[in-house]
């Protein structure tokens, strides 16, 4: 009978302790939002396996002062609803969230700053960077409207260094989505007007003469094409994901001389596969650093990262890194919310806005969110594709805040 209790206050002992060392077990779980098989999963499943891939790497290295991540995220497929839902589901269960699409952001929006919850969104819509609006939205991209805009500065210099007369004349083209919209058309968001590229090219001398929707999944875009050749387009501005391949191909196909610069979206090593030759020569305006920018600090962390959890993978397009400096900016403000002992969605927030020109290591410009701008980045440099490589041909060019 000694023999019999002393074993069952041995196991008692042993799983008080382990229940014990349970407890004592710190998490923190944070949401994510993703696209990684729906229309714009070509670039949404490389930038969730950059935010899974870091919060492993957290993870394995004891997480963030004695904090485990969980992460929760879903595919939502770039369907509004399925991302309310998968929203909801979210609420009460972590204290920020890392999203993708602008309509699916725009219409969290109210949700957000009703149940205080941080999102960090992929969409780099300028009006979702107005903490008098969207005070739990942030940013660390520079805006589409900051891009385009940096993309007609370009255009313009581009024309005087040419010595054209008269002003340049540009194209927008866009899918017909807040995504696609958001880098050209000025947009009215909660009684408030966030002007955009169409103001910016008049006030610079810029003539706008044509807009062509294309759609995201669009196998041919002939036809908006030779619109775009009867308004004299000499360059066009894309704002879309793999049908930039599908537009550039066409252009080749239909000997168009327009030039052609892709916003962030819009451009990567694995489009410029897909367009072939149709890819020399093309523009892309890049916020982020590239897989092969192995002097930075930040790559060479992605790049460990990376062959840790993928051996298999030799390279990466951009995409990952912009999933990957999303968390990395995030666990940033974990570690300040812990520090300043409120591991709260407002908390949380207010370890963001406590950051002051960031070091991502070079994975993005330096990262700054005020209580009044939650724009995270204002610089980026501006590539050309050629001979198979992007190589930039701007420095880094920075935009207001």
């Amino acid at each position: 009978m000694r023999k019999f209790l002393a074993g069952l206050l041995g196991t008692l002992v042993l799983f008080m302790f382990s229940s014990l060392g349970f407890a004592k077990e710190k998490v923190i779980a944070i949401g994510g939002v993703f696209d990684i098989t729906g229309p714009t999963g070509a670039v949404g499943g490389p930038y969730a396996e950059g935010v899974r891939d870091y919060v492993q790497w957290l993870n394995d290295h004891g997480g963030i002062e004695g904090y485990k991540i969980k992460l929760m995220d879903v595919d939502y497929q770039y369907k509004i609803p399925q991302a309310l839902a998968a929203y909801k589901n979210l609420v009460g269960k972590v204290v920020a969230i890392q999203g993708w699409g602008t309509g699916d952001t725009e219409a969290l929006s109210p949700l957000i700053t009703r149940d205080k919850i941080p999102y960090m969104s992929a969409s780099y819509s300028e009006h979702l960077t107005d903490p008098s609006i969207t005070p739990y939205n942030f940013l660390i991209g520079v805006t589409y409207a900051d891009q385009a805009r940096v993309a007609l500065k370009f255009i313009k210099q581009q024309h005087e260094k040419a010595g054209k007369p008269g002003k340049p004349k540009v194209c927008f083209i866009y899918n017909d989505t807040g995504f696609g919209r958001s880098p050209f058309f000025t947009v009215k968001y909660h009684g408030k007007k966030f002007p955009a590229a169409d103001e910016y090219a008049k006030k610079i001398g810029v003539d706008v003469v044509d807009k062509e929707i294309v759609a995201l999944n669009a196998l041919e875009a002939t036809s908006q094409l030779l619109n775009m050749k009867k308004k004299g387009a000499e360059w066009a501005i894309i704002q879309e994901t793999k049908a930039t391949a599908t537009i550039l191909k066409d252009a080749k196909k239909l000997g168009l001389k327009t030039k052609f610069i892709a916003l962030n979206w819009g451009m990567n090593k694995l489009f410029a596969k897909l367009a072939g030759d149709a890819a020399e020569g093309v523009y892309w305006t890049c916020p982020f650093a590239l897989w092969s920018d192995t002097n930075l600090k930040g790559v060479q962390l992605m790049r460990k990262v990376s062959m840790k959890y993928h051996p298999n993978k030799k390279d990466r397009i951009v995409c990952y890194t912009q999933g990957f400096a999303a968390m990395y900016v995030m666990a940033e403000a974990l570690k300040r919310a812990i520090k300043m002992g409120d591991i709260s969605g407002p908390g949380v927030k207010n370890a963001l806005e406590s950051l002051r020109n960031f070091d991502t290591g070079g994975l993005t410009g330096p990262i700054t969110f005020t209580k009044k701008s939650h724009k995270g980045s204002v610089s980026l440099r501006i590539y050309q594709f050629r001979n198979g490589k992007f190589v930039p041909v701007t420095d880094y060019i920075s935009v207001k805040r």
